[in-house]
């Protein structure tokens, strides 16, 4: 694949300091000698003014929407419903997991581990990504598998490394048995006769799902606000800019809107997974990954499709080897980590509240 790696080149101005010195008047045959003239002091080197952001690269990034456009329209009731489906560890076989075990909403949609552990303590075979501002990306999984929320959410409740659910017929027999789950569906998909489907279950959990927005002073800056990020910020950015990172890691998200080969340039030194090959059977999907956003990832370690990687320079430093070709110094990697920092968004703590389970003693909130 040819990528064209954008860069940004400075130019240099150099100015002559030019001493003045005394001069005697010509008629005079022999001039009174004068007392030697004192070199100048160095001049105090001015501070640089900060070069300004291209505006033209700055519209690659977008601030994040309030909203996001979806088929599964979304309501109060089915919201409420998605969160509680969200957190029910009993949608799982052993009654031991829920969704928010391996996206954690209190620590930014991640559970922190290389690869996850699910049912029996079997061990994923991919990190899990921050299930915060994914509704947006154009496809879900990191092989892109799922094209939204709503049919990722199946996905792990039947996986049997995961929360191992038989069938779906398993997971309604469940929501069934809960007469409160059975009003709620109720009142969630009011237009149907028989409202506890699988189908519903989806689309409630991705109806909450696609509220887990995390706006921050990032979003601030794009609206004009160029106060919201500090100098060293903005030299980041300026750095993230010129070294082409924004090549892939672009939109509103910073990521999740194409996919990219890992190790572009130089191999990806983990080669056991093919990433989207594996969904398309095509050789030239091999090592092809979904790019995954940057929003929050100063709180979404460790990095990666194998999860290889717990620091986050030492992340930028790979990306920057074998995906653009480059041995970024250390001062470029600590200008670009001062910026992805600027990146944490704000939780929705109220949105994100851990309802008490349906049929728990003292009852539902």
């Amino acid at each position: 694949m040819n990528r064209r790696v954008w860069t940004a080149m400075s130019l240099a101005a150099m100015t002559a300091l030019v001493g003045v010195g005394a001069c005697s008047d010509p008629k005079d045959k022999a001039p009174a000698p004068t007392a030697p003239v004192p070199a100048p002091a160095p001049l105090a080197a001015a501070a640089p003014a900060e070069a300004e952001i291209n505006p033209r690269l700055l519209r690659r990034f977008q601030p994040i929407a309030d909203t996001q456009a979806s088929t599964n329209p979304s309501t109060v009731a089915k919201v409420d419903l998605g969160r509680r489906l969200f957190y029910d560890v009993r949608l799982s076989k052993d009654a031991d997991l829920s969704c928010n075990s391996c996206h954690d909403l209190p620590s930014y949609g991640v559970d922190h581990q290389k690869t996850s552990r699910g049912h029996k303590n079997q061990t994923g075979e991919r990190n899990a990504p921050t299930v915060y501002n994914a509704a947006g990306f154009f496809a879900q999984f990191w092989d892109g598998r799922a094209p939204t929320v709503e049919e990722q959410a199946k996905g792990p409740i039947l996986n049997p490394a995961e929360m191992a659910m038989t069938d779906a017929k398993q997971v309604v027999a469940f929501l069934k048995s809960v007469p409160e789950y059975q009003a709620a569906f109720r009142e969630a998909f009011p237009d149907v006769a028989d409202s506890v489907t699988f189908d519903n279950t989806s689309k409630a959990i991705g109806a909450f799902e696609r509220g887990l927005l995390t706006p921050g002073r990032w979003d601030t800056f794009l609206r004009g606000d160029k106060s919201a990020l500090t100098a060293a910020e903005r030299e980041g950015l300026k750095t993230f800019l010129n070294v082409g990172c924004m090549v892939c890691h672009t939109g509103p998200y910073l990521g999740g809107s194409m996919f990219e080969r890992v190790g572009a340039v130089e191999p990806w030194p983990n080669q056991n997974d093919r990433g989207r090959a594996k969904v398309t059977g095509a050789e030239e999907d091999a090592m092809m990954f979904k790019v995954p956003t940057l929003r929050n990832i100063a709180k979404t370690a460790p990095y990666f499709h194998d999860g290889s990687v717990e620091s986050l320079p030492d992340a930028v430093r790979m990306m920057g080897k074998h995906q653009l070709g480059l041995e970024l110094s250390d001062a470029e990697v600590s200008s670009i980590v001062a910026w992805l920092e600027s990146l944490t968004g704000e939780l929705p703590s109220a949105y994100i509240a851990k309802p008490v389970p349906y049929g728990a003693k003292g009852g539902a909130q």
